[in-house]
């Protein structure tokens, strides 16, 4: 039998994180529903081609499971990107948890967290991500950290928007 080796293992690489944080000016449930409804994404969202519902189950009484396709395109790379997500609907915590199952990431997960502030609804999305594109070196890896950024912003912005527009 080989010997145990006691060289101490390389730590997990961390993985690029992005976050956006939002009040948005409708009541918890619209925002809620509102971003349960991801087949509507595309058409609030310009960079998002398509999303279709593969999947959807009830694990427990107050979650909701959704596997999901994603086509969204990175128009800067002038590249599409496809993945397919699993999310965990929490109704009593207000979460989503989200991760990719196959796709164009190597990873791709995170969390929705929705909260009731009077009227209005904090939203709070962080994502952690990693993705290898073919001949983007190194000093491209801030360029795609903020695309990252500017897509998490714009999805936030854009439910924002949408639920203020449906709660006026």
């Amino acid at each position: 039998q080989p010997e145990p080796s006691t060289a101490n293992p390389e730590p997990p690489k961390k993985m690029p994180q992005v976050k956006s944080q939002i009040t948005i000016n409708a009541p918890f449930e619209t925002v809620w529903n509102l971003a349960q409804n991801v087949e509507s994404f595309p058409k609030i969202m310009p960079d998002l081609d398509g999303v279709e519902i593969l999947e959807e189950s009830s694990p427990a009484p107050d979650v909701k499971r959704t596997v999901t396709k994603w086509n969204g395109r990175i128009k800067q790379f002038n590249r599409s990107i496809v993945w397919t997500e699993e999310d965990f609907w929490n109704s009593t915590s207000g979460e989503c948890q989200f991760r990719q199952l196959e796709g164009d990431f190597n990873a791709y997960e995170g969390v929705w967290k929705f909260t009731k502030n009077g009227e209005k609804t904090d939203l709070d999305l962080t994502l952690d991500y990693a993705i290898e594109i073919p001949l983007v070196g190194a000093l491209m890896k801030s360029v795609i950290q903020k695309l990252m950024q500017g897509n998490c912003d714009m999805m936030t912005g854009a439910l924002q928007k949408e639920a203020e527009r449906m709660a006026a």
